[in-house]
């Protein structure tokens, strides 16, 4: 951990400008700098680079920062990276805490292992220039199409066929035995040490950073008894659920392209790269995981999955893209033509070629899986409502609104089934799995006061298609409940004993119904204390008096400092009067109902707007999806009526 001094020494020292000049070409502008913006494709430069003021502003892209936050966007580092690049720059040494035994023991072990690898990656490389290595390993290459400059780009090798061969070697340069074992590049049994991928080519895998972590090796042999591809076992710096192969030769790619293709194997990145294509990582064979996702997410939100063809395979990868979509990524498929696989793609066609066809052949994931998974069910009933229900699972998933709001208009088209149908099944999925997530987090945890202990009431669901509305009294509402009494606890009845603190209830009820505030400085409140809950922190006064926002610091100071006074939410003239905070139970829930109530109201009215317009088209299909869209509502609206009562509050 790096200590504040020497954080606060980096920041003194490194000039934005001569960073960012190592990346961008900036020309003076008055007392401020310009140059093209690195993160569009912009032939007018809007890129400003202010020296005063420590800044830079993308105006084409909206991104903006300090000189540490420029590397972290643009080079994609963590916050400790981006300032140990800084230090190296200037040549500060880095002051960290005092390590104890055991991690100065891991630290070292770790660094072995490192230069176990190191070694290895090197070892392989140079047996392609043996006797034996042209003859079998670069041979091989060769008759893959591989030229000399993509083997040395991945480090391509190969493991002599003797198998002791790079174990003895690595013994007589003084690597140790024990740190080959953990590494997985050599295999002890009763005594005997020999290697793992012996008489195999060695694909070496990269961390982010370019170190090799583990290796792959392809065997050359034809015995169906021995394994074709052999990976490299976990170790302290392997772990291949959260490595990408290709990731480390593509995150420049992929960032400047803003895509990222996602292969199976090994020689289908390292073809692809050869053809010009270079925004290409694999999953090697391997299911794909949640931190193998996020690792793309890094670098972009847009990924196309490309397919050879084998419809088994496609339907088995289902679950995969599912956890793509709910990391809030576009997906997009390409079905490569029958018998050809990225690699022989790449190898039988240009780049341009290669992508014409990606760009003519790749749809959304969604409307390719309702497509294939249509052709198997032909008019069998239930296998169709089984199929309808997968679909809607998929869509379920996707954390945006707006999204999944087309693809349901989309999927309804093509299973004929009428889109209110299909949204009310994602709502109850959602609904359901939010109860779920809550229900989890409790398990097995010691939870504060303020954390959640039973199952959460249940209040009427609003359908995903009501769009934001204008809402300043019942925002403010809402966000005084977050600030005045977000740590305070919920005794939602007598019955159940449900206890839940405000702003988990608060939090957990606008994110089920995916409501978002139109005023900019209670979004930003909301924001905030839905990060400190995440961190299990309370909703410190603090927080918001001292906030970096000036809106904010003043609504919070009015907020905890003002008299109370009648709240518009509140006034119902055959209601009696209270303070808040003397029935949160019954406050809160309350105001969220009002909330939705009036977000319906708008909605409703819109609507009725809508179908008038809508009946003179005589647009019939049109006038139906209306129709259900306000029968929907009015549902709703009957369910929040029933829980709105008759009292006033005062503040």
């Amino acid at each position: 951990m790096i200590d504040q001094q020497t954080i606060n020494q980096i920041f003194d020292t490194a000039d934005i400008v001569e960073v960012i000049s190592d990346f961008v070409t900036l020309k003076k502008s008055g007392t401020n700098y310009k140059g093209l913006s690195p993160f569009s494709n912009e032939k007018t430069p809007s890129f400003m680079v202010s020296p005063a003021k420590g800044i830079f502003k993308d105006f084409s892209s909206g991104k903006g920062g300090n000189v540490v936050g420029f590397l972290m966007e643009h080079e994609k580092l963590s916050y400790p990276e981006a300032l140990r690049y800084l230090a190296n720059k200037y040549n500060i040494a880095i002051e960290e805490k005092e390590l104890t035994a055991q991690e100065i023991q891991h630290k070292n072990e770790r660094e072995s292992l490192m230069a176990v690898t190191a070694y290895a990656t090197t070892y392989f490389e140079s047996q392609l220039q043996t006797e034996e290595g042209k003859a079998v390993g670069h041979s091989y290459f060769r008759n893959r199409g591989f030229r000399d400059d993509i083997l040395k780009k991945f480090e391509l090798g190969y493991s002599p066929e003797k198998r002791t061969a790079f174990t003895e070697e690595a013994g007589k340069n003084g690597y140790k035995k024990e740190y080959l074992v953990k590494t997985g590049l050599s295999i002890e049994r009763d005594q005997y040490t020999f290697d793992r991928f012996a008489g195999r080519v060695i694909f070496p895998i990269h961390s982010l950073s370019g170190n090799v972590i583990g290796f792959g090796g392809r065997t050359l042999k034809s015995d169906k008894n021995i394994a074709k591809y052999l990976n490299s076992p976990e170790s302290d710096i392997y772990h291949k659920s959260r490595v990408l192969y290709g990731l480390f030769q593509a995150k420049k790619t992929i960032v400047s392209a803003e895509r990222c293709f996602l292969v199976e194997g090994y020689t289908d990145v390292i073809s692809m790269h050869q053809a010009g294509i270079e925004n290409v990582v694999a999953s090697s064979g391997t299911a794909l995981t949640t931190e193998q996702i996020r690792l793309i997410k890094r670098f972009t939100e847009n990924i196309t999955i490309l397919y050879d063809g084998d419809e088994a395979g496609i339907k088995a990868s289902f679950r995969g893209i599912d956890m793509i979509l709910e990391e809030g990524m576009n997906v997009k498929v390409v079905m490569l033509p029958t018998g050809e696989d990225p690699d022989s793609y790449a190898h039988s066609h240009s780049s341009s070629e290669f992508q014409d066809y990606i760009q003519t052949s790749e749809q959304d994931f969604i409307s390719f899986k309702t497509e294939l998974l249509l052709a198997d069910v032909q008019h069998d009933p239930i296998r169709r409502a089984q199929l309808i229900t997968d679909i809607v699972k998929s869509v379920a998933v996707i954390p945006d609104g707006i999204m999944r709001s087309v693809f349901l208009k989309d999927c309804g088209l093509l299973l004929g089934v009428e889109e209110q149908v299909l949204y009310n099944e994602v709502n109850r999925i959602r609904q359901r799995k939010q109860e779920q997530q809550w229900r989890r987090e409790q398990t097995g945890q010691n939870f504060r006061q303020d954390q959640l202990l039973t199952a959460l009431p249940k209040q009427p669901v609003v359908p995903g298609f009501v769009e934001n509305v204008f809402s300043e009294v019942e925002e403010r509402e809402i966000i005084y409940f977050l600030l005045k009494f977000g740590n305070a606890i919920l005794h939602m009845s007598d019955e159940d004993h449900t206890e839940i603190s405000v702003a988990h209830y608060i939090i957990r009820e606008i994110q089920n119904d995916e409501l978002e505030f139109t005023n900019l400085i209670y979004k930003q409140i909301f924001e905030d204390v839905k990060d400190l809950i995440e961190r299990g922190e309370e909703v410190a006064e603090r927080h918001f008096v001292y906030h970096d926002h000036a809106g904010v610091r003043e609504l919070a100071v009015d907020i905890f400092t003002s008299r109370y006074e009648l709240s518009k939410v509140w006034k119902r003239k055959e209601a009696y009067v209270e303070l808040p905070g003397e029935n949160l139970g019954f406050e809160v829930p309350k105001t969220l109902l009002s909330y939705k109530m009036m977000v319906v109201e708008k909605a409703l009215s819109q609507l009725r707007i809508t179908l008038e317009s809508t009946e003179k088209s005589k647009d019939i299909e049109a006038l139906n999806q209306v129709i259900v869209r306000i029968q929907s509502l009015e549902s709703v609206k009957r369910e929040l009526s029933v829980g709105l009562g008759g009292r006033t509050i005062i503040r």
